[in-house]
């Protein structure tokens, strides 16, 4: 396990705690599968439905068990350490796509809202552009330091981009 984790305990789902860890090296949360099933489906016993669910998408074709890893978590009984299975951000939120709840359907209706945004994104960029400006202004930048960040991300984009360039031609040599 790599030593650059952080334990953090996350308070969503109407307070409910599940259990994260975040991995520096792969820029990526990994959240307890069963600590979020609990919260979903409002039962104890969710260890029972996690292990009845894999299962079922395993039968169904789902590649959701090969993204499982297992990490050590403090328990919510004992606060002793216990392997637990755990998904990425990706993961887990197919996982909440997964699972039939009311609990989930909140989930669902946003990701479906943010993937129509990002389809739009696609066919118009410059709605990007403005949701990122939006973004910056409501965390209080000014629009001097938001022309700057944007002009910083461009010049090295394009910094960026003739380095590959020219990696890819001294490649060919």
């Amino acid at each position: 396990m790599n030593q650059n984790k952080l334990e953090t305990i996350s308070n969503l789902f109407e307070g409910k705690k599940i259990r994260s860890i975040w991995d520096s090296e792969k820029q990526d949360y990994y959240f307890s599968v069963v600590d979020v099933i609990s919260v979903l489906i409002d039962s104890k016993d969710a260890s029972d439905y996690w292990n009845a669910l894999k299962t079922k998408l395993d039968n169904e074709g789902s590649q959701l068990s090969s993204k499982l890893r297992q990490m050590k978590l403090k328990s919510h009984k004992d606060g002793k350490s216990d392997l637990t299975d755990v998904l990425d951000t990706k993961g887990i939120l197919r996982l909440i796509v997964s699972v039939p709840s009311p609990k989930a359907e909140f989930i669902k209706q946003r990701l479906a809202k943010l993937g129509s945004e990002r389809i739009d994104e696609v066919f118009n960029p410059e709605i990007a552009i403005n949701r990122a400006v939006d973004y910056y202004r409501k965390k209080g930048f000014s629009d001097k330091w938001i022309k700057d960040r944007v002009d910083g991300i461009v010049n090295r984009k394009s910094l960026t981009d003739v380095r590959t360039s020219n990696q890819k031609i001294s490649n060919i040599k």
